[in-house]
Formats: structure tokens, sequence, C-alpha cells
């Protein structure tokens, strides 16, 4: 049976607690020197944003409150009942939600907007902890993986139809999640790779070999698909020679083509290493069969698939992305200048960053954040006014909170003596990994701008009020790690 007279006070991680407060307190008045007005400081006035971020805080301390009074094993008990109804809530919110700068993804319930794609990410985490608490759940298992996938991927599809991607792409961070539970390092291989062919053949596509008939990106993006498949291959088999083989083939034959196109008639070189890459995978599947290896079969998939993914990407980047998205990638992988468009963030940012200094020019004597020359300087951009206002020692004082609030997220999910608890509480410490990495990236010009705010800091009641509960619900169940239920 389970113990109701947990000593919430004496069990709760104080620390914690202490790292979260500080953080609120550190926004709060970062929001302060963002937007509070010169001419009438009012800081406490419910009609300025200060104001209203202070009434967000203390309704995330009673929130945070109550939360904490809701025992483990309710938790435990409706995990499916409160993700379906956080399902069906972004579903309605698909429908009734207005139009806001482009996305339906705010209920306004009164004088309150909300926005359950923020409150999505607690119930998400606690199905996934569910799902992953069967005794017989193997992440190494094809099935098990895909079920496990599932439970993110429907409320990252839902966000999606609201056209918001940043807080759909928050979601892919459960992936971590299950390569902590013991998930295949080849599936996290796979979703870099995609990343990294992406980056390549949109930065280099522009790009030639001086006069010769291919682009640079595609070469570069089929080269890599040749060396990692003779590295697996190599991994797999311990096989020197079948491993040097299918590298003779694949990158010997492409390096004797370009010295012929270089030197000879020039040709795409591309067209050949594609041929190439499908002699290698015949070659594979066939040796896969003649030593009993079943799992060479999927390198060959591997290989295969990132050709057709590669071949994708030109449609997906001119036909689906929106004007603004293309725009944003353009702008920070240096393909275009736009200082008066979406660059204009960015680059307003990195100067009130820079001229914050070492110290930074004081408490609400930030001139760039002062004059409103950063847009979303309060929400998603505030990041800038610390780095302004406090200068590189803030910055850094910040980024040391968060790196304290991550170190002690992960002591905290290792003595766990339940995979529900140890999955929820990495999956707490990944949601707010990919959040801080994402907005300072953003900000600092090294991530495309997709409009996720920085947790504890930034403006707003959804974002604030999600990471409380998201947090306190973990705090809630480290209380009773050693309870049985």
């Amino acid at each position: 049976m389970e113990r109701r007279n947990v000593d919430i006070i004496g069990k709760l991680d104080w620390l914690t607690v202490l790292i979260v407060v500080v953080m609120m307190v550190c926004g709060w008045l970062s929001i302060c020197g963002a937007s509070a007005d010169l001419d009438n400081p009012d800081l406490f006035s419910f009609a300025t944003r200060p104001g209203k971020q202070l009434v967000w805080i203390l309704c995330a301390f009673v929130l945070g409150a109550v939360m904490l009074f809701i025992t483990q094993n309710f938790y435990n008990s409706y995990a499916y009942i409160i993700y379906i109804l956080l399902l069906l809530l972004l579903i309605v919110t698909i429908f009734v939600a207005k139009d806001t700068k482009g996305s339906r993804s705010w209920l306004n319930l009164g004088p309150v907007s909300l926005q359950p794609a923020e409150f999505a990410k607690f119930a998400t985490a606690l199905a996934l902890a569910k799902f992953t608490d069967r005794f017989d759940f193997n992440p190494s298992n094809m099935t098990d993986l895909l079920k496990a996938c599932a439970v993110f991927v429907i409320p990252m599809l839902l966000i999606i139809c609201q056209n918001e991607t940043g807080s759909a792409l928050v979601y892919v961070a459960f992936l971590l999640v299950l390569y902590r539970e013991g998930m295949t390092g080849s599936v996290l291989l796979v979703g870099f790779c995609a990343i990294l062919f992406f980056i390549l053949e949109i930065k280099f596509s522009p790009v030639r070999f001086g006069e010769q008939p291919f682009q640079v990106g595609t070469w570069l993006v089929l080269t890599i698909i040749q060396l990692l498949v003779s590295w697996r291959i190599w991994l797999m088999s311990r096989d020197r020679n079948l491993s040097l083989t299918v590298l003779g083939i694949g990158v010997g034959g492409m390096l004797i083509g370009l010295a012929v196109s270089l030197s000879i008639v020039p040709f795409k070189v591309t067209w050949l290493q594609a041929g190439l890459i499908a002699v290698t995978s015949a070659y594979i599947i066939f040796r896969s069969f003649k030593d009993m290896a079943r799992n060479y079969i999927l390198v060959a998939v591997f290989a295969i698939g990132s050709v057709g993914y590669l071949l994708s990407i030109d449609y997906a980047f001119n036909k689906i992305l929106q004007p603004h998205q293309r725009t944003r990638i353009n702008v920070t992988l240096g393909l275009e200048d736009d200082p008066r468009g979406t660059g204009y963030n960015v680059n307003q940012s990195l100067i009130a960053i820079g001229s914050g200094g070492l110290t930074g020019k004081g408490f609400m004597k930030g001139t760039q954040t002062k004059l409103k020359y950063v847009p979303e300087q309060d929400t998603d951009f505030i990041f800038c006014t610390v780095g302004e206002e406090q200068g590189f020692k803030g910055s850094v004082f910040v980024l040391l909170l968060y790196l304290g609030l991550l170190l002690r997220l992960i002591f905290l999910a290792e003595r766990q003596s339940s995979v529900f608890g140890r999955v929820y509480g990495y999956s707490v410490v990944c949601i707010l990994l990919f959040h801080l990495f994402i907005n300072i990236g953003m900000v600092l010009g090294i991530t495309p701008v997709i409009g996720i705010p920085l947790p504890f800091f930034s403006y707003g009641g959804s974002s604030l009020w999600g990471f409380t509960i998201l947090l306190t619900v973990f705090l809630r169940i480290d209380c009773e790690r050693t309870t049985s239920y």
C-alpha cells in the first residue's frame, strides 16, 4: 500500500527549489529591464508586463504547491488519462483558437490566454514514463521503440497542425530519454545525419567544383553516406576484407569517377555515387544472407533511405516549408543577408549583448532594450536583456544556474527507485536542455529563430506554469522514491 504520510517538507529537494526561485527572480528582473516604461516605472502595476509576470510567478508557486500534494500513485495511475485529455485539448485548439501571428495555438479563457502545447509536455512525459515502466518494455525492440516514439510524435504532429513548429520540435528531446533507457545509438545517428545532410545540401547546393556539372553539397552528402556504410559494416562484422570491399566500391569508385570528370570528360559524379551506393547496398544484402547476418540489411536500408532523403530535401525546402521558415534557415546558414527582416532580431540581439561588455550597463539601463530595438525582447529574446544589463558576468551566472539545475535533476533522476520516476526525471532534463540550447542559440544566431521561451525567464504564464508543473511533478515523485505503490 502507498504511504500517504510522506514528509514532503523533509524529503523535498530544496536545492532544486532554490535554483528555480533564483531563476524566477532573475527572469522577473530581466522582464522589468526589457519592458518597464522609464516614464512610468511602476513595476508592480498589473497593467504592465512586470506586474503581470509577478502574478504568473505567484500563481506558479501556488500551482507548484498543489502539484506537490498529489501523490505519485495518482500520476502513475492516471498518466494515460491525463495524456489523452491534453491530446483532446490540442485537437480542440486547432479548430477554436484564433490566428495569432500565423499560429492557432492559444486559447482565450476570459482575461487569460493559455497555450496547451506548454502543458502537453508534462502529460507526454507522464505517458512515456508509464509506457516504459512495463516489465516487458525493451527499447532495442523495434515494435516497442515505435510505440514509445508514437507517444511524443502524436502531440508533436498536433502542434505542427497549430502552425507552432518551434514548440513541436521540443518533443524531439524525448529521443534522448529513450537513449538513456537503452535505445540503440543508431537512432540518434540517423537523426544527426538527417540534420547534417539537410544543412550540407542547403548550404553548399549553390557551390560547384569549378566548371563541373555537379553540386558540392550533394557530393559531400553522398561521400559521407559511403563512409558511414563502410564504418557501420566494420563495427558489425569486424571483417576487414568486407569493410574494405565496401569502402573500395563506394569511395574508390567515386574517386576514379571524380578524376575522370576533372581531367577528361566532365559529368555528374553524383549520379555515379548514387549508382555505387546502390551496388554497395546490393552487395551488403547478398553478404547478409551468405554470412547469416541479417543486421547488415539495416545498413543497406540506411544507405538507400539516405539517398532517398537527400533527393527529397530540395522539394521539402522549397515546397513544404513556409517562406519565412526558408528565410530563417538561409539567414542562419549565411546564405541570405536580411538585416531588416528575419535577421533583424538576431542582429539587434547581438548588438545588445555585445554592448553589455564584461559587467553590463546596469539594471534598467540597457539602451537597446529600453528603446525597443530588439523585438520579443521580454519573451523569446529575453537573454539579450541579461547580456546588455548584466554583461558577460551576468550571462555566465545565468548559464551556471541552468547547468546547476540540469546536473541536479540528473542526480535526482538517477536515484529514482522506479523506471517511471527515472524516465519522467530525464524527460524534464531533456526538455529543459532543448529549450536552453535552442533559445540561447537563436539569440546568438547559431540556430534558426523558431520562437521557444527560455525556461523560468521568458515572459508569459503558459510557459512558466508549464515548466512549474513539469518540474514539481518530478519533485513529488522524488519525495516518494523509496515508497512502494
